[in-house]
This record gives structure tokens, C-alpha cells and sequence, in this order.
């Protein structure tokens, strides 16, 4: 039986992660796409990383499977995805399920609140 550590051990396997001023490095060149994960209330509580889409966990397949209606132009194959979430857990989750989509840039850059920590950039949600 799998639990949940061995499902983030698969995760982190396969998706790298970046410690938060590597990631504000990334976000700096301008050509990566964030990705907050969280759900709507986290969001508003604490804001988000400037710039950032925000596709819930829940939603990942539907807005990065090009056939659904629920698909979000930004998410192209060869993008740069980078996903943050509260504390980098369901970041590497998405990171995974992504990289078994087909997509082959995806990195980790784990939980806002080490992002706010390290002065990465952050806007308000509303």
C-alpha cells in the first residue's frame, strides 16, 4: 500500500525543485510560467507570485490537456512551467502529473511563504 510520502518521494524524483531565490532568478529572465496551485481562499489570504495563473490542484489535467475546454494557452509543452504552492507538496504533486502529461520543463519552486521570505515578487488576489 502507497502512502502519501511515497507518492511525494515519486514526485520529487521527477520534478526539480528550486530553492526560493533561484526561483525569483527564474522569474526575473521573464520566460517561464508560474503556476500557483492552491485553492482560491489560500490565494487571497497571502497573494500569489506577480504574474502568476492560478490552476487549483484539482484542475491541473483539464487546464493542461490541450483537448478540454478547460485548457489554458500558456501551458505549451516546451514552457517553463514553475509551480508554488503553500509548502512545495502539492507543487511537486502537479510538477509530477504534469511531467506525465508531456511536459518537460517543470520545476518546483515550493511554498510562497519561503517565496515572500526570500523577496520574490508577489501581487494581491482578489
Amino acid at each position: 500500500m502507497k502512502r502519501m510520502k511515497d507518492f511525494l518521494d515519486e514526485a520529487n524524483e521527477v520534478v526539480p525543485k528550486a530553492t526560493p531565490e533561484e526561483g525569483i532568478a527564474i522569474h526575473a529572465k521573464g520566460d517561464a510560467v508560474f503556476i500557483d496551485v492552491r485553492d482560491s481562499n489560500s490565494l487571497r489570504d497571502s497573494g500569489t507570485i506577480a504574474g502568476a495563473l492560478h490552476i487549483p490542484r484539482g484542475m491541473v489535467e483539464l487546464s493542461a490537456d490541450p483537448d478540454t475546454p478547460f485548457h489554458k494557452p500558456e501551458l505549451q509543452k516546451d514552457a517553463h512551467l514553475c509551480l508554488v504552492c503553500g509548502g512545495g507538496v502539492m507543487a511537486a504533486m502537479a510538477g509530477k502529473t504534469l511531467k506525465e502529461m508531456g511536459y518537460t520543463n517543470v520545476t518546483n519552486v515550493g511554498g510562497i511563504n519561503a517565496w515572500k521570505e526570500a523577496g520574490g515578487p508577489t501581487e494581491d488576489v482578489e
